[in-house]
């Protein structure tokens, strides 16, 4: 399949303007379409752009509200609880995470728990919004079930991402963002768009059987935990993504488990609703608030450094940082544009279309 190469301005500058022609205030539009493709820039094409038309199908099927009132529920001065107003999660989580820095930078931590908003894109974007304040940020969301629980043929969980950002001195920051799967749905529809089958161990079939049909959660099946079985430790990607719907939807007064509201416009919402919509759970902490900066970002330095130096297994394969392919991918993208599948690019055509713009 071939790709095409979009810079990354016109990227930004069309999708901002699908965003602005579904009614949001400009400075959201902004912000939306720089939380979506920070994804594309970042190598994870999975939760980038191609997933545009799927915020527009929500936003037709009056599951988006194109212009929140973003509110604080209850606060103390570490804590807050965050009413989303239905918004885009790429909007919301974006305030949430500007209330826990500010009052990290007033109390040494700040903790936002979010409902009552929608899918959010990467992680790690929000995460990352803690660095330049010398602060470690932390990010998580729940998501629809599309996950098996270890022994369950039941889909119970979400995808539930958990994303972790540190910065250090000379070296690059430490950026953990991860899928507590196996692999993250977004992986799956890759392949479905190259009509290829998934590794083993990422998905199930609905009795529970090991399959490797990219397609197989439209016919009943499921996402694995990451670990893909017990005898490779899915109880424990099981763990995390329980802990994930916790601190984002129970805390929060969100939906959790298999009643989060589901991404695709055409899956009915659940029958049962025991919150608010898409919950997500942010934090910032104040490096000085334990030790220096320059203390902290020094031994980072000394921690990648020493991580980097690692002897290859095989001399060729270098030892990875966390964030590391992301960061390389960010660098080359952002000088030569942001490669788009012709499947995604016929989409973005037809948005195009549809509300009077040029791509």
């Amino acid at each position: 399949m071939s790709t095409a190469l979009i810079p990354y301005e016109k990227l930004r500058s069309f999708t901002e303007s699908i965003f602005l022609k579904m009614g949001c205030p400009s400075d959201q539009a902004a912000n939306a379409a720089k939380a979506l493709l920070s994804a594309d820039l970042r190598g994870i094409d999975s939760h980038g752009v191609a997933r545009l038309s799927g915020y527009v199908r929500l936003w037709e099927a009056g599951r988006i509200n194109a212009n929140p009132t973003i509110r604080i529920l209850h606060q103390t001065p570490s804590t807050a609880v965050v009413d989303g107003d239905n918004g885009l999660g790429l909007v919301v989580a974006q305030e949430a995470m500007r209330i826990a820095i500010e009052k990290a930078r007033q109390v040494g931590t700040g903790w936002v728990s979010v409902q009552n908003s929608n899918h959010f894109g990467i992680a790690g974007h929000y995460a990352m919004m803690a660095l330049e304040h010398d602060m470690i940020g932390l990010a998580m969301t729940n998501a629809s079930p599309l996950v098996a629980p270890t022994f369950s043929a039941d889909k119970m969980l979400g995808t539930n991402p958990i994303a972790v950002a540190a910065p250090a001195g000379m070296q690059p920051p430490f950026v953990a963002d991860l899928a507590t799967t196996t692999a993250a749905n977004g992986k799956l529809e890759i392949l479905q768009r190259k009509d290829q089958d998934t590794p083993t161990g990422w998905v199930q079939d609905k009795e529970g059987r090991p399959s490797t049909d990219a397609h197989i959660l439209k016919k009943g099946g499921a996402l694995l935990p990451l670990g893909s079985d017990r005898e490779h430790g899915s109880h424990k990607g099981y763990a995390l993504g329980a802990v994930v719907d916790l601190f984002s939807g129970l805390l929060s007064g969100a939906n959790y488990a298999p009643w989060v509201p589901p991404f695709p416009a055409y899956v009915p919402m659940p029958s049962k609703q025991p919150g608010k919509g898409i919950g997500h759970f942010l934090g910032a902490m104040r490096i000085d608030a334990f030790r220096t900066a320059e203390e902290f970002k020094a031994s980072m330095d000394d921690w990648i450094g020493g991580f980097r130096a690692a002897s290859s297994i095989n001399g060729q394969d270098n030892v990875l940082v966390p964030g590391d392919p992301e960061r390389i991918a960010q660098e080359q993208r952002s000088l030569q544009g942001i490669p788009l599948e012709e499947i995604v690019l016929s989409d973005l055509h037809s948005l195009a279309d549809r509300f009077g713009l040029s791509l």
